[in-house]
């Protein structure tokens, strides 16, 4: 379940990431430009650009792992 896992993650970066959860139903138009095919949905941006995307769910450790690789605080 994806939620906990993202609270979790939040949790522990505080203010190095922001987290975001969007109803592509209701945001039809940003589902489009993102092309969304499947929910979830999960991307991670840095400086703007798209550095990691998957369809589907994440494990907290894949999550944790890919927010290392780009962030460098997520210790466990």
């Amino acid at each position: 379940m994806m939620p906990p896992v993202l609270k979790e993650l939040k949790d522990e970066l505080k203010d190095e990431v922001t987290i975001l959860k969007i109803d592509v139903d209701k945001n039809r138009p940003l589902a489009n430009i993102y092309e969304i095919q499947g929910v979830p949905t999960l991307i991670i941006f840095k400086d703007g650009e798209i550095k990691w995307r998957q369809s589907g769910v994440a494990s907290a450790k894949q999550l944790q792992q890919e927010l290392q690789r780009l962030t460098d605080k997520v210790q466990r």
